[in-house]
């Protein structure tokens, strides 16, 4: 089988963890990867993951390698995996509402002419582009959705910003032949996870 070829909409540390993750697992063996429910997922196995694009707005970041910008500020994320160079350099996306106007200076924004995410997600040939932009960023989602829908992608949301469940998107999707999945993920123990825990003794 080919490769799964995945853009990422914001490399913060949750992109880190992912980036890693797949490089840490990535020639492992079924019986040895803990925490992984499926390490045959219809055929296709870890090591077929390949990031081929990668979008963000914070100058410390656009126009360095996946491999470097993942541990650039303020990401938090532990490096636990020696990431190699990929040759893929993260391009400069749309701001919109994707950063809250007190965060601009520590993400580092400045002035970048955003790419056209579409044309960069057909030149890569992605075949999914994965949001994880910062919670909130409903506006600057949907244009990544849309850029997503123009160029043939599918959309994995890891955000609890409305796209999968909101039927017009939906419909979209399913028109265009195309997956769309998500609106928020959870992590063995992260937050979302433990909101809903705790969240569940007050019932």
């Amino acid at each position: 089988m080919g490769k799964i070829k995945v853009a990422i909409a914001g490399l913060g540390s949750c992109a880190s963890a992912l980036i890693q993750g797949v490089e840490y697992y990535r020639n492992q063996k079924e019986g040895e990867i803990p925490g992984l429910m499926h390490v045959d997922f219809g055929g296709y196995f870890i090591e077929d993951i390949e990031f081929v694009a990668a979008f963000d707005v914070n100058s410390k970041k656009i126009g360095r390698d996946i491999s470097e910008a993942i541990f650039a500020e303020p990401n938090l994320c532990a490096k636990y995996s020696e990431v190699p160079a990929t040759g893929v350099k993260v391009q400069p996306g749309p701001v919109s509402d994707g950063v809250a106007p007190h965060m601009r200076e520590s993400f580092f924004v400045e002035d970048h002419e955003p790419v056209d995410v579409a044309e960069v997600l057909k030149e890569s040939e992605a075949d999914m582009l994965v949001n994880y932009l910062p919670v909130g960023s409903g506006e600057a989602t949907q244009i990544y959705v849309q850029a997503a829908l123009d160029a043939g992608c599918a959309f994995v949301n890891c955000i609890p910003a409305f796209i999968a469940s909101v039927p017009e998107w939906a419909e979209r999707f399913v028109d265009a032949g195309l997956p769309v999945a998500g609106d928020d993920i959870k992590s063995q123990i992260g937050a979302t996870i433990l909101h809903r825990a705790v969240a569940g003794l007050f019932f």
